[in-house]
């Protein structure tokens, strides 16, 4: 099961500074072992206002208990909180690891809303589902599209990788659903304990 957790740091006021290298070292250390294992696939970076310390990331595990463990044994635990949502498949997922990175893209999470006109057919959704799959499998061949998944009813979360803003946008005016989606889209940096960046570096 994956699990995407957006983790909120709060450093105690008047914690020495060699405390908290301390602690991010240790956290460094340990994500290592847990990307090894298979338990951290991605950790980014989110737009931060001033002091904010803040990181989402993409986990594997057997359930929430089995995350838990995993979220509890992590150094940084001690001075943060976790949100938690469950990611359920997407038909229309390219799948873990079927999309490479593309270098100089930048990462967006996209959330969709779909809200189906009044009086639309079932014939005429069950062809514009047929239309966004098609279009998701095209998205995904070019690289654009790396994973789909669904974190509520009535919602879906993806990952995606563009030039840029103007990219990313236009990609998402192609979509044959767009005229009912409402979308929220957060451009992502790499965090430095990202198992796809440490990965390139010793690769």
């Amino acid at each position: 099961m994956e699990f995407l957790v957006t983790m909120t740091t709060r450093v105690p006021d008047g914690t020495p500074a060699h405390d908290v290298d301390d602690v991010r070292a240790r956290e460094a250390m340990h994500t290592r072992d847990l990307a090894a294992e298979g338990r951290v696939l991605r950790l980014w970076r989110p737009p931060l206002g001033p002091g904010e310390w803040r990181t989402i990331g993409l986990f594997d595990a057997g359930g929430p208990d089995a995350l838990e463990r995993t979220l509890a044994s992590m150094p940084l635990r001690i001075w943060r909180t976790d949100e938690v949502t469950l990611l359920e498949p997407h038909p229309n997922d390219p799948g873990r690891g079927a999309v490479p990175s593309a270098p100089g893209s930048t990462e967006y999470l996209v959330t969709f809303i779909i809200d189906v006109p009044r009086g639309t057919s079932a014939a005429d959704r069950d062809d514009m589902d047929a239309r966004e799959a098609a279009r998701a499998g095209q998205l995904a061949a070019q690289g654009r599209l790396v994973r789909l998944w669904v974190p509520a009813p009535g919602r879906t979360l993806g990952l995606w990788q563009a030039t840029g803003a103007g990219e990313m946008d236009d990609i998402l005016q192609s979509l044959p659903l767009a005229d009912w989606l409402t979308v929220e889209t957060v451009a992502l940096t790499p965090h430095p304990n990202d198992p796809a960046v440490t990965t390139a570096a010793t690769a």
